[in-house]
């Protein structure tokens, strides 16, 4: 989190209406100052400023929204697409002369002795000063730079506008599009802070956007960058997750149970909230399942579960798990049970922590979620190639869950079936408390599949090999395989004599 100084109290900002805007500034904006609020031209500027001027409408405020470059039709339309009404909102339409755009006709806004005003700005203050508002927002500060001519003439303009808004007590928005300079720092050092907005083209799926406060004068905001989506209603909002804002209750270690004995005594009675624990093994070993079958004990329980699924349909995952004896029908029905198919194409860092948090916090007030599967991380990082640090903020995740005392199961799925060139897509070992192994291995003229738990931070665990399989009865978990040796590498070999396995007396 970026500070400056503390902020004033909440009573006192000024509430932008967008939620999790609202929550990255630490309640809003210091009210009576001038904001600059920059992006490229479809970034969401005129979404996010009409929205601010509508919450001070609702709040009882008289507001005004100038524009220089769009027309109110324009607005009108912008404001229809979200279901907005206008009404309460005065649009001032200034279009710029085509004589004031001519060189030959500029006057000096400004002389040494006395300040001359052009047109353009003699309207704005006209308009502030009649109808008084509380809120106003100027769109866009490019026609300004038009009309100014040289750097000067504008820094100085702005200026005196500042200081015109400041005396009337009211808080601006100035929105500048960036279609002069690629950063202009002059503007920026004059604002009393600087909202940014971006919007990126990724070579596959939908367009991101994502905002950053480039300075926030005397008030505490959270820094770094948070995405955003404009939806109908205006903009949806995911501040940064910042794990050490929610620090651990050091709650009693509970263990999680997951139905199953023998799965339970690998694990040294079951896995404690509050642990992470990676399953991890070749495609088809049956870590999907295995998940799921956690998810049903803890919902069965009474104890809320949450599945994300990126690399399944989430039909499909309810047909798979009902052939597997886990019919999901009656926890999804009880809404001890949430399963999110995950759309990759469509899909931004900070949307899905959003959509973990808020499964977790309760969306209707009621309890959260206290079992969590990310199914898999194979499909968390295939569904944002171009996105950087992703490990970095998978590890915030991970430990605001368990500061949440959220039990987590993380799947990896690894690349190759057998022996020693199976690889996993990116090493998260070291941020699990429990790794669990799957393993194919040969037996008897059939593949069948080997668990084994190879690390568990709380409390001990078997170090046995068991096998494992998965069947119309459910899963079972067969005796520590004794009698083999090389099971891991996928190529065993038999060192006792001959014991049944698992599905031997009726497959």
């Amino acid at each position: 989190m970026s500070t400056e100084l503390e902020s004033p109290g909440d009573d006192a900002l000024v509430a932008t209406g967008v939620a999790g805007l609202d929550e990255i500034l630490g309640g809003g904006l210091t009210p009576h100052r001038v904001y600059l609020l920059e992006g490229n031209p479809g970034s969401g500027k005129t979404t996010l400023a009409l929205r601010c001027l509508l919450e001070g409408v609702r709040l009882g405020e008289s507001v005004l929204y100038i524009t220089l470059s769009e027309t109110k039709v324009e607005l009108a339309a912008v404001a229809k697409s979200h279901g907005w009404s206008l009404e309460g909102v005065p649009i001032v339409e200034l279009v710029a002369q085509e004589a004031e755009l001519e060189a030959d006709n500029q006057f000096a806004m400004f002389e040494t002795s006395e300040m001359e005003l052009g047109v353009t700005t003699r309207a704005i203050l006209a308009e502030v000063g009649r109808l008084k508002p509380v809120r106003v927002v100027v769109d866009s500060l490019s026609e300004m730079r038009l009309l100014a001519q040289n750097a000067l003439r504008y820094r100085r303009q702005i200026l005196a506008l500042k200081q015109f808004f400041i005396g009337r007590r009211c808080t601006v928005l100035l929105l500048d599009d960036k279609t002069g300079e690629a950063q202009d720092l002059q503007l920026q050092s004059i604002a009393h802070g600087v909202i940014c907005v971006e919007q990126l083209s990724p070579e596959y799926g939908a367009e991101r956007r994502r905002l950053r406060i480039l300075k926030l004068r005397g008030q505490r905001y959270r820094g770094g960058y948070h995405d955003f989506k404009i939806i109908r209603g205006g903009l949806e909002v995911y501040p940064r997750l910042v794990a050490a804002e929610h620090p651990d209750d050091d709650a009693e270690i509970v263990q999680l149970k997951s139905g199953v004995a023998e799965v339970d005594a690998l694990l040294g009675g079951g896995l404690e909230f509050g642990t992470c624990a990676l399953l991890i093994g070749p495609a088809g070993s049956g870590k999907s399942s295995l998940t799921v079958q956690f998810a049903k004990a803890a919902a069965d329980a009474g104890i809320r579960a949450a599945v994300f699924a990126f690399d399944e349909r989430r039909q499909t995952l309810l047909r798979r798990s009902k052939t597997l004896g886990m019919d999901l029908s009656g926890p999804l029905k009880a809404g001890t049970l949430t399963v999110q198919q995950v759309d990759p194409a469509e899909l931004s860092p900070g949307e899905f922590a959003h959509e973990v948090r808020r499964a977790v916090e309760g969306e209707d007030g009621g309890p959260g979620a206290r079992v969590v599967v990310i199914d898999s991380l194979n499909g968390y990082m295939n569904a944002m190639p171009e996105e950087r640090f992703l490990t970095a903020q998978l590890h915030e995740l991970l430990t605001y869950l368990g500061n949440k005392g959220v039990a987590t199961f993380l799947v990896v799925a690894q690349h190759g079936l057998v022996g020693h060139q199976m690889m996993t897509p990116v090493d998260t070992s070291y941020v699990a408390d429990v790794v669990i192994l799957f393993r194919f291995f040969e037996a008897k003229g059939r593949v069948r599949k080997a668990l084994s738990v190879i690390k568990k931070r709380i409390g001990r665990h078997e170090s046995t090999i068991r096998e494992y399989q998965m069947s119309r009865r459910g899963i079972e978990v067969g005796e520590p395989l004794v009698q083999f040796q090389g099971i891991l590498t996928g190529t065993p070999a038999f060192i006792g004599p001959a014991e049944p396995l698992l599905g031997d007396s009726d497959e």
